[in-house]
């Protein structure tokens, strides 16, 4: 039976022969261990390459889409990012390990407090998370050289978080309908489809 370590190592295996080549998000993926961000009855399946449920209706995203999506991004350690949809955290995790700052953003005040308690308890000190509506409550740490949405933002990207990006950033976000779309990649006033994803909705505005 595998070690968590050797699941975790044959899981970075697997991204690799996937096509991830971003060497910082797959050291990170190599030494964050997914299972903290999970409830104990689903430990054992925490390397399969499967999205997990996490409560409030939410879910940890597959690691082939977090490996992609933070690749997506091409920030640099002196980067500052935020993540609109916090969730189990892990998806900070991996960021925190890549930039030098991560502000991330969870609608549900249950997740976000779970999600900050398993950051602290790995040294996740350059990450904050924070509760409300993605799309404005980090306005007021902008302008962020990335901004990586775990939502799928309906039809279009929202101007809010284009809003928000440094001049030179650099915006992936899902947008679709009905929780199915594309990944979308926005910098430089220009807008590209990555790759075909399924996502939960982005919801903004009060709770």
């Amino acid at each position: 039976m595998q070690t968590t370590a050797q699941a975790r190592d044959e899981m970075v295996r697997q991204l690799r022969a996937d096509g991830i080549t971003d060497e910082r998000v797959l050291e990170a993926m190599a030494e964050i261990p997914r299972e903290h961000f999970l409830s104990p009855e689903l430990e054992s399946h925490a390397y399969a390459d499967t999205p997990l449920d996490i409560g409030r209706g939410q879910t940890i995203s597959t690691p082939w889409i977090v490996a992609f999506s933070t690749s997506a991004l091409q920030v640099s350690a002196d980067s500052t990012v935020l993540e609109v949809g916090t969730g189990s955290g892990y998806g900070a995790a991996v960021l925190s390990r890549c930039c030098r700052s991560v502000i991330t953003i969870e609608r549900e005040p249950e997740l976000a407090a779970r999600a900050r308690d398993a950051l602290s308890s790995l040294g996740c000190s350059n990450v904050e998370v924070r509760d409300g509506d993605g799309t404005v409550a980090g306005r007021d740490a902008a302008p962020y050289d990335g901004i990586l949405v775990a939502a799928m933002a309906t039809d279009e990207l929202p101007g809010a978080l284009i809003e928000q990006l440094a001049p030179a950033g650099t915006l992936v976000c899902p947008v679709g309908h009905a929780g199915v779309g594309d990944l979308v990649r926005y910098r430089d006033g220009r807008s590209e489809s990555l790759e075909d994803v399924g996502f939960v909705p982005l919801v903004t505005g009060q709770r």
